[in-house]
């Protein structure tokens, strides 16, 4: 269509649209109309993600549907073969996430692709699991995450498991900008029903086992079942289908669910934000946790890949470990656990983000064990479990992202907060045993390898022109990269954008040996200092890596480089 056209006209004089939504456009003010059809959504590597209402620049039914039509076009060019393998479509909570994800299967299926839909919602690793265990060329997501409740997201993942890397997410892209939103996408009078199909039920039971298989102690929650009580929230997600299920077959039988937080809702009307980084998502479960006067806490977001956690300290109350902290804790106790037990695999290794602790870096350091840092982005760690277990070497032991995602085991290639669930229940056990809470666990873990401390900082800029500040603000930093933070001189400068590591000393440089990406990363003798753009969100990130011999000085280091770093950038 061209690029002339109003496009909201086209819409409301096309035939193709249904008269709610005609009925909603007419409402709205010439600003508000402005806004929705300021543009298409991006379709990026992370796929779609957008608050909920019409217009193209929204997550509504014919921008999901054009995005599968442009995803099915991009199938049928691989062949016959690819479109018989068909695609695997799963969906959380959220609002409209269900409709989405049916709209999603009849726009594959009209281009005779054949389609497997989950019946009902399922946890984002699920979805992962299920895709390779049917033998698919690519899954879709319906989910925003841990967004509020006025959004959703249309995420593809492509047949090694992972989501989409940068090739298949430009192909996509191209083929949107080529597709008529409205003549262009097979309505659903088109949809070949023979090619829509249910997701077997042997794919739960598959998936179940091998979250199983991954615990290293299995004896550590059923030798405190008595006395252990866990309190679990879904926080209105796709958790409860699985989380529960997996702790109560593992021996927990002191599992109390946040009733008011249970039942999947949209609306997620206990929480503004169902996000399990967030105290909020807490406060039903900590009240609960009082009753039952139990040891630990857990939450997981709507759709199930990240975990949050409670857990009391010495003086009885609970603190939230963070997910550096819990990404340390956990890759200690399966170290230790495999030491203990004399059964450390081959040639193990560990894979985390740049942006997460450096503390993990110094636990695999001295106990032998393989780091691999990668960018920020889930895919990045499925992308080096596939290339380990493609060339034969390596045995993977944890991957894990700041941002409360983990994952042990190949089974799945996104975060699973249903496996992390089950190993932070099994270690909380494990250290009940000896006398200890995750919190005491930690402490010993400081006072081994040092007082690593981290903080993350976010910048909204949800406004006009605020993409072009972001992108402004990291050119300006880029050209005048800082001499020294909090008065450190800086050591070492990463320019990722480029793939470049510039040794200040020497005055050398070299490749960071990692995809290309807006991140600039400066490292002193006592701090990192990490800057990326959100790839989701108009929102800047950074992130403060700390570490000294005591947390008094640590948290000093955090303040002060906080300080610098925003007097530095202007924020």
């Amino acid at each position: 269509m061209a690029n002339t056209r109003l496009m909201s006209e086209y819409f409301l004089n096309s035939p193709k649209v249904d008269e709610a939504t005609k009925s909603t456009l007419l409402s709205m003010d010439a600003e508000s109309l402005q806004i929705a059809f300021s543009g298409f959504m991006t379709f990026g590597t992370a796929g779609l993600r957008a608050k909920m209402q019409p217009g193209t620049a929204f997550m509504n039914t014919y921008t999901v549907a054009l995005a599968a039509a442009s995803l099915a076009k991009v199938i049928c060019s691989y062949g016959t073969d690819a479109m018989n393998r068909g695609v695997v479509i799963a969906h959380d909570s959220r609002k409209k996430a269900k409709e989405f994800a049916l709209r999603s299967a009849q726009v594959l299926s009209a281009y005779g692709i054949k389609v497997y839909l989950f019946d009902d919602l399922r946890p984002t690793p699920v979805l992962s699991f299920a895709l390779r265990q049917l033998s698919c060329i690519a899954g879709i997501n319906i989910t925003a995450s841990h967004n509020p409740k006025e959004y959703n997201g249309f995420k593809v993942y492509w047949e090694d498991g992972a989501q989409i890397g940068p090739e298949q997410a430009e192909a996509i892209s191209a083929q949107m900008q080529q597709t008529d939103i409205l003549e262009d996408v097979p309505n659903a009078v088109l949809a070949r029903q023979e090619l829509i199909l249910s997701v077997p039920a042997s794919v739960d039971a598959a998936y179940i086992n091998c979250v199983l298989e991954e615990r290293v102690n299995e004896s550590a929650i059923p030798d405190v079942a008595e006395a252990f009580h866990v309190i679990y929230t879904p926080l209105h997600g796709a958790g409860i289908t699985m989380v529960p299920e997996v702790l109560r077959r593992a021996g927990l039988t002191n599992l109390h669910i946040v009733s008011e937080q249970e039942k999947p809702d949209g609306d997620f009307p206990t929480v503004e934000h169902p996000n399990p980084e967030a105290k909020e998502a807490f406060v039903l479960g900590r009240a609960l946790a009082q009753t039952y006067d139990s040891d630990l806490i857990i939450a997981t977001d709507p759709d199930c890949d990240r975990v949050g956690a409670m857990a009391r300290n010495r003086d009885g109350e609970f603190v939230c470990i963070t997910g550096n902290q819990m990404g340390a804790l956990l890759l200690d106790y399966i170290i230790t656990a495999y030491q203990n037990k004399n059964t450390m695999p081959p040639s193990p290794y560990v894979v985390k983000s740049i942006v997460s602790t450096n503390l993990a870096t110094e636990i695999c350091r001295r106990n032998h064990v393989q780091m691999y840092e990668v960018l920020t982005g889930f895919k990045y760690i499925g992308e080096v479990v596939k290339e380990q277990l493609d060339n034969g070497t390596g045995t993977f032991l944890l991957g894990f992202e700041e941002s409360y995602g983990y994952l042990k085991g190949t089974y799945t290639r996104d975060k699973d907060a249903v496996v992390a669930s089950l190993l932070i229940c099994e270690m909380a056990a494990y250290y009940k045993t000896l006398g200890q809470t995750l919190c005491d666990a930690l402490d010993n873990l400081f006072e081994k390898y040092g007082f690593y401390l981290e903080r993350t900082l976010d910048f909204y800029f949800d406004m006009p022109g605020g993409q072009e500040k972001i992108t402004a603000m990291m050119e300006n930093l880029r050209n005048c990269p800082p001499a020294a933070l909090a008065k450190d001189p800086v050591l070492t400068r990463r320019d990722y954008k480029i793939g470049k590591i510039f040794d200040n000393a020497t005055g050398s440089e070299r490749s960071t040996e990692l995809p290309l990406s807006d991140i600039l990363y400066f490292s002193t003798q006592h701090c990192d200092t990490i800057i990326r753009p959100s790839g989701t969100e108009p929102k800047l990130k950074i992130y403060l890596l700390a570490k000294s011999s005591d947390r008094k000085t640590s948290k000093n280091l955090l303040e002060v480089y906080e300080a610098s770093i925003r007097a530095i950038m202007d924020i």
